[in-house]
């Protein structure tokens, strides 16, 4: 018998998640009306969740509640006052972004249970550990990864008695998830903040090699690797499409659900066909990062729905009365399974269950509430008696407005009914709350009540702060910098070190004040290379947008920052990262604008980091970016790829600027704003927030041309950082074009 594998539904709204527990789904993931990654979808409300968590209850189904953004500090508030609710019922579980949120519930709410967001792009056995200090309880393993990589993490994680889930059907991304900005850069919708545009599913003019939809991959599927998966230990298979309806979240979780089944008994000749997910809407589907085989053939040239050529093909006929024939089949199909589920899904209800109190009593005698659902009847006492009074006596109003907390459990207070209670009598208005407690308590199952948690008060001390000038660069030919300025120099490590490991480790002890910058992105041995530089090393600090290396660095007591891909926007983040992993300091997020950077106030003996110019980096992505624009003649993607490919192109889209594409030797495929961003303003705007002002001088090319060599560009910054007179207008003269809209916006 194969292990206990869950199945983990999407829930969109409220008849979605009906269909996901209708189709047999183990737990069901759905986000509120704030604070989540789908905004797109319809989303539930608070008022829902209590009715929904009882029919999914009911149905031995779990609920997970989605918080998954980065959080401003001006949410902190709102965010703390809905977790007050949320933990007084009966959820499951939350999915979190935020470093900071992830410090708030640890610390304040312990008895959730934390998952880990995609979003949190985790894909190495540091990250784990790290993300465990973190009090993370499941983590969602980066869909990028293949069938191997996926089996050594999930043994980290259960060594830490973590769970682990994996996407196996839905929407593919062509960036790592939580690393991609092409959304925000180009419209102000941050993907990080539950708003993407999908960007990469647009058309652009067309490519060398014909295609018009360049960055648009197919659909996920890993239904031929169930056995994989489950060999491999993960415990939770989670299905995309939140903003997918009804009838689709039905079809995709009872075809998987009908799967895992078969699987699980081991019946020895089971239907492994997975035609019915053809039926629904789909990209055309693929495997490819699962099974390590990342081609072309993972792309589409078209992001519409594929299901009626997928059905064209299977009857052999692709011309376009052939699809228009099978068009016309999968409508009715669709038509006929929507009405099926819909007669289905309106026989389940999600409203408060309602509650009778019937209360009694005389004087002299306790007051007694009898409670009755349709689940239990339960009787409840006062400790003294009832006492008669001339005046203000307990009437229906009083104890009414006393009980009507009952409506925030799962259940409405639908009657009250005081036919046996004498008038002109009363109790201390302290035993009927006791009473309120003792029945909320037992319609939550026996759950105690949790008292609202305030805004957690943290110590920070108003420091003046002069800013200093850092840099980074990423070629040996750089090194001569050390010797031309004060600035400290940070040298940006490849995301794959590969045969380097010797020569990085010569530069950095033959120029010990140079310090590494280490990338967002390390999968398997990239990551152990990169662990043995560290060991190899004696840096007084380093620069980690990986959690990975963060957490050996603190596990080595090394001095670190948060480099900007972990995405700091909130005091709470920066006081977790202090706290619990021994962060030096952090980059505050190039996504934020004047005013929520102005309001973010670090722990004491922290420092505070901002990029004032660099190339802007929209997508990171384990893909070959290049297959469908100017092509390559290797029709699979190998380990030389990342280490020796060197290729740029730019791709177009009518009335926007244009998109770089970037691959250089050691490093996974970007994609670049058409100019860079430089920021002067900050040091007037913001004179006393920032520790160091970074800038970026790798030799990324954009359309911005830097008129003044790296020597005399980098004396400009300093005269900028010195808030010499007339410095900002003369680095605009020597570097042009560039963009500051996200921190204007």
């Amino acid at each position: 018998m194969s292990k206990k594998i869950e199945l983990l539904a999407p829930g969109g709204n409220i008849d979605s998640i009906k269909a996901a527990i209708l189709a047999g789904a183990d737990a069901i993931y759905c986000g509120l009306d704030k604070f989540n990654a789908r905004n797109r979808a319809a989303n539930i409300s608070l008022n829902d969740l209590q009715g929904i968590l009882r029919l999914a209850h009911k149905n031995e189904c779990e609920v997970f509640i989605t918080l998954n953004i980065i959080i401003l500090e001006t949410e902190i508030t709102a965010i703390i006052n809905l977790l007050n609710k949320l933990v007084n019922t009966a959820i499951d579980g939350v999915i979190v972004q935020d470093l900071g949120l992830l410090y708030l519930i640890q610390h304040n709410f312990p008895s959730l249970k934390v998952h880990a967001s995609t979003q949190l792009t985790t894909h190495n056995e540091g990250q784990i550990k790290f993300l465990n200090r973190l009090g993370v309880t499941r983590v969602n393993l980066c869909r990028e990864l293949n069938i191997n990589e996926v089996r050594n993490l999930t043994a980290v994680a259960h060594q830490h008695n973590m769970m682990t889930e994996v996407f196996v059907h839905g929407s593919n991304c062509i960036s790592f998830s939580g690393l991609c900005y092409i959304s925000s850069v180009q419209g102000g919708n941050s993907g990080n903040r539950g708003r993407c545009s999908q960007s990469c599913r647009s058309q652009f003019e067309t490519t060398p090699v014909g295609k018009n939809y360049p960055l648009n991959l197919k659909d996920n599927s890993a239904f031929s690797n169930l056995k994989e998966l489950t060999d491999a230990g993960v415990d939770s298979l989670k299905i995309e499409g939140r903003i997918k309806k009804f009838d689709y979240v039905y079809t995709v979780v009872e075809a998987w659900r009908k799967h895992i089944d078969q699987h699980c008994k081991e019946v020895k000749a089971f239907d492994q066909s997975d035609a019915v997910l053809k039926t629904v809407f789909n990209r055309d589907l693929t495997n490819g990062f699962l099974t390590g085989k990342i081609t072309k053939d993972l792309f589409i040239d078209n992001p519409r729905d594929n299901s009626s050529r997928n059905l064209a093909k299977s009857l052999g006929d692709l011309s376009n009365q052939g699809i228009d024939k099978a068009r016309g089949e999968i409508n009715k199909l669709r038509a006929k399974v929507t009405v099926d589920i819909e007669a289905k899904i309106s026989q389940l209800n999600t409203q408060a269950a309602p509650v009778t109190l019937h209360v009694s009593g005389q004087a002299g005698e306790p007051l007694k509430v009898m409670v009755k659902t349709s689940e239990l009847t339960a009787k409840f006492s006062s400790q003294s008696k009832l006492q008669p009074v001339k005046s203000k006596g307990l009437t229906y109003d009083s104890i009414y407005l006393k009980l009507k907390a009952i409506n925030e459990t799962g259940y409405n207070l639908d009657k009250l009914c005081l036919d046996q209670f004498e008038s002109d009598l009363t109790i201390p208005f302290k035993e009927l709350s006791d009473i309120r407690k003792q029945i909320i308590f037992t319609l939550n199952g026996s759950r105690k009540t949790m008292a609202p948690v305030n805004l957690p008060k943290l110590k920070v001390i108003p420091e003046a702060k002069s800013p200093t000038l850092s840099i980074l660069i990423s070629s040996v030919d750089d090194l001569h910098l050390l010797k031309e300025t004060t600035a400290d120099l940070y040298f940006k490590l490849p995301d794959s070190i590969g045969n380097r490991l010797e020569e990085l480790v010569e530069i950095f002890n033959q120029n010990p004040q140079l310090k590494p910058w280490f990338p967002a992105v390390l999968i398997g041995t990239d990551y152990t290379t990169a662990v043995k530089l560290l060991d190899r090393i004696n840096t007084t600090i380093l620069v980690t947008d990986n959690t990975g290396i963060a957490y050996e660095a603190s596990r080595k007591n090394r001095n670190w920052i948060a480099g900007p891909s972990l995405n700091t926007t909130n005091t709470f983040s920066l006081h977790g990262l202090k706290k619990e992993v021994n962060c030096s300091g952090a980059f505050l997020s190039n996504e934020l604008n004047k005013n929520q950077l102005r309001n973010i106030k670090a722990p004491k003996r922290f420092k505070l980091f901002y990029s004032i110019y660099h190339p802007i980096e929209l997508m990171t992505s384990r893909q070959c970016l290049f297959h469908q624009v100017s092509g390559c003649y290797k029709s699979e993607m190998d380990p030389s790829c990342l280490t020796d490919c060197q290729k740029k192109d730019t791709i177009c889209q009518d009335k926007k600027a244009a998109l770089l594409l970037r691959k250089s030797k050691g490093n996974y495929n970007r994609i670049y704003n058409a100019v860079h961003f430089l920021n002067t303003a900050t040091v007037c705007d913001l004179p006393n927030q920032f520790d160091s002002l970074f800038i970026d001088l790798c030799d990324v090319e954009t359309a911005t041309i830097r008129r003044q060599n790296k020597t005399e560009t980098i004396k400009a910054f300093e005269n900028l950082v010195a808030d010499k007179l007339g410095s900002d207008k003369i680095l605009h003269q020597i570097l042009k074009p560039t963009t500051f809209a996200q921190y204007k916006k």
